[in-house]
């Protein structure tokens, strides 16, 4: 049953890049689930197998089906599709690398721009932050838990994350977010409305995180709401 169903998978695949579809019947149940299977598979072995030669590939599988004796060793099999995946896992390392850079460089520049805006001030640990709203309450500390509402976007302006369009303000300790939240929450007010241009290694570095791509700048306007009180336990 196994070996009939990865034949029909297959030869359904293969159909699709060689045969004329005017030739194909889909009349029986199990017409149309080879059919369905081998269009969701000739999908999947092109995007992983882009390369792939479609008559040699019928011969190897047809050799195998068979049991008959094929032009390569199953040594030579596998060592020929592990290199094949050390290609491509090298050329993805390389556009990762590319990309990374790209990132960096175009992050480097957008800080820079923002540094020399009129209000932008600069902290020690590279954090830029501008007031647009500043207020009369006390500022909290690392310790503290803060009800806020933001919203956070990418240097090209695309928002990735708003309390403001979900309606509902944020609560959260400062000590368990990101570096530039952690110091930029600190120098807020309560009332406060900042926007805080935080540089990739302040926020979620290499790995990206979501929508956030690797070595991303962000940009957050960010209003503090309120420090709330601790709990403590009697």
């Amino acid at each position: 049953m196994k070996k009939t169903l990865i034949a029909a998978l297959v030869m359904s695949s293969v159909s699709v890049a060689y045969a004329d579809d005017s030739t194909i019947t889909l009349d029986s149940k199990e017409q149309r689930l080879g059919y369905s299977i081998g269009t969701m598979f000739g999908a999947r072995m092109a995007q992983d197998f882009s390369e792939l030669d479609m008559k040699t590939f019928m011969a190897g599988f047809q050799n195998s089906f068979d049991g008959t004796e094929g032009q390569m060793t199953m040594d030579e099999v596998t060592k020929t599709i592990q290199d094949y995946q050390q290609e491509q896992a090298a050329t993805a390392q390389l556009e990762q690398e590319k990309l990374a850079a790209e990132s960096i460089a175009a992050s480097a520049a957008w800080l820079s721009e923002k540094e020399a805006e009129d209000g932008v001030i600069k902290t020690e640990s590279g954090l830029l932050y501008k007031v647009i709203s500043k207020g009369a309450g006390d500022m909290p500390t690392a310790e503290d838990t803060v009800k806020v509402d933001y919203e956070g976007s990418l240097i090209d302006g695309t928002v990735f994350d708003s309390s403001y369009n979900r309606g509902e303000s944020i609560t959260f300790p400062l000590n368990g977010v990101i570096p530039g939240w952690t110091e930029g929450l600190q120098l807020m007010p309560v009332g406060s409305k900042y926007e805080l241009y935080i540089p990739s290694d302040l926020a979620y570095g290499p790995g990206g995180t979501g929508p956030i791509p690797a070595n991303a700048a962000l940009k957050f306007v960010v209003e503090l709401h309120e420090i709330q009180e601790t709990s403590v336990a009697e």
